[in-house]
């Protein structure tokens, strides 16, 4: 069983689509279940905290744009460009990779809706918990679950465009449809509260029946990945309602979780991004993909359960017997390449055009690069259904090795010991474990998994100028003129998105757009 959340949500997308087969005759009308009659039992309440888990898994809105996390996250990074079959395929993301994004973007638009389609459900369920009939021990789990997955969604949403609402609760009609933006500061601790709150009512373990459910572990790490990013571009500690969250928290948080969670590295790097490593020991925090259902709907990508991150990341190879028909989106950079070439780790995070059988299709700004950590490789082809739309592997959201650098950077006394653990898995000898090596290490590790904008927008203006305007670098496989594959970091917008037009339209004024927009 892929995750009880998935199986749960296959289940009630089963009904929706065979309400009339004879399988299902039996069944309560579905237009009677209706929210006035729901949130009544355990069954419907944990039906509704399957549609906000169901929500990580959007990587399309239907009518506006696909918009995968890992792809968007390292187009915006030196780690890729924006790829595809040529200039207009990858036009929306292209805007991206040269920051010169509009703000009639679909992409952030779409990344956007999906961000408060996911708080709204949370909102939802948490307003109406009190209704089920069941133990304080199930509603304090669901209430954590809830609270953390509302902070994740905000989370994405803060870091992406900086300047939002905060809904903490559901509207009640159109006189309350115009919302003020808050500030940062609101936003992050609010985060911060969830996330603290959660993480005493979060079981520790899960059983396998349940994997993909959020542990204790994953909102403390994801605490201290919140952090990070805030301390990082705005200079202060978290506060979460009467406590401060600050590095020594967060480190008591870590160490405790590094020492008695029993998360641990694999053996082998490589096995983090195969199937033998879905939901195994180093994912602290993980979102399923996979087959189930079989999925074939081109106009509702969204009801699959496919890793659209993979298939649009796959090389165009047919006739090959190990990748097959990707997109070539989010092409990988030769500063990437430079920075990992004499590394261990190279081989598993970058597939070169050498590595290729089969007829490979030169796309647009085509470098002989791809991701090998999320790709059309053989072992994710999904077993039915229409073969790009199903793809199974699962994204890593926080890999325990993340953990123990996050402790190491926020400065755990073991912070040698961690550092050292993460280059010792893949044969690499000690370092002094100052700021700046830990940093570094992070680049080698976490490359292509959607962290390295973030962690480049944390250092600061200048530091992300110096990182992101890549000019010039050229590899040996690069097709095309070398202006396709020159970029210029726009410092005005301090790397934030722009709030998207029809939600500035739709705020009646009460939206501020974000500055260099």
């Amino acid at each position: 069983m892929k995750t009880i959340y998935k199986t749960f949500s296959t289940f009630l997308l089963i009904v929706l689509l065979s309400a009339c087969s004879k399988d299902f005759l039996d069944l309560k009308p579905l237009d009677q279940e209706v929210s006035t009659s729901f949130y009544k039992t355990e069954d419907q309440a944990m039906q509704a905290l399957v549609s906000i888990y169901d929500v990580l898994g959007y990587q399309e809105t239907p009518g506006v744009s696909w918009a995968p996390f890992i792809v968007v996250s390292d187009i915006l990074s030196d780690d890729a460009y924006a790829g595809g079959s040529d200039a207009n395929d990858g036009q929306d993301e292209n805007e991206f990779n040269t920051f010169n994004i509009p703000t009639t973007s679909k992409i952030a638009h779409a990344i956007w809706l999906k961000n408060y389609t996911g708080i709204y459900r949370a909102n939802l369920l948490l307003e109406r918990i009190d209704e089920v009939e069941a133990s304080d021990e199930f509603k304090k789990r669901l209430i954590a679950e809830s609270k953390f997955l509302r902070a994740y969604f905000y989370f994405e949403q803060a870091a992406y465009f900086e300047n939002i609402p905060l809904l903490t609760r559901t509207l009640s009609g159109p006189s309350e449809y115009k919302q003020p933006q808050a500030t940062p500061e609101q936003v992050y601790n609010q985060i911060a509260l969830d996330l603290n709150e959660a993480i005493s009512d979060l079981p520790a373990t899960v059983t396998p029946a349940e994997a993909g459910r959020i542990t204790k572990w994953a909102a403390q790490a994801l605490l201290a990945r919140v952090y990070l990013f805030y301390n990082g571009v705005y200079g202060k500690d978290l506060v979460a309602g009467s406590n401060t969250i600050n590095k020594a928290v967060l480190v008591d948080y870590l160490d405790e979780l590094i020492a008695t969670s029993g998360h641990d590295l694999f053996e082998n790097y490589q096995d983090n991004f195969k199937l033998v490593g879905e939901y195994g020991k180093e994912s602290v925090f993980e979102i399923s993909y996979g087959d189930t259902p079989p999925w074939w709907d081109w106009g509702y990508v969204r009801g699959g359960e496919g890793n659209l991150s993979a298939q649009m990341q796959g090389p165009r190879v047919a006739n090959s017997t190990n990748w097959n028909r990707g997109w070539s989106f989010g092409t990988v950079s030769q500063k990437l390449v430079d920075d990992l070439k004499n590394d261990p780790r190279y081989q598993y995070t970058v597939l070169t055009q050498e590595e290729l059988d089969g007829v490979l299709t030169v796309g647009y700004q085509h470098t002989g690069y791809f991701s090998k950590k999320y790709s059309s490789d053989a072992e994710h082809w999904g077993g039915s259904g229409q073969f790009e739309l199903n793809r199974t592997c699962n994204h890593r959201v926080i890999r325990f090795s993340d953990v123990l650098l996050m402790a190491a950077e926020l400065g755990s006394a073991n912070a040698q010991q961690y550092l050292d653990r993460v280059r010792a898995r893949v044969g690499l000898g000690s370092v002094p474990a100052t700021p700046d090596n830990i940093y570094k290490e992070r680049r080698l590790e976490l490359s292509l998994e959607g962290i390295r904008y973030f962690d480049v927008l944390r250092k600061g203006l200048a530091y992300a100028t110096q990182e992101l305007t890549v000019t010039g670098v050229r590899g040996p496989n690069y097709v095309g003129e070398q202006q396709l594959f020159d970029v210029t970091f726009n410092a005005a917008t301090k790397g934030f998105l722009p709030i998207p037009q029809t939600e500035m339209d739709l705020s009646g004024g009460a939206f501020v757009q974000n500055q260099g927009y």
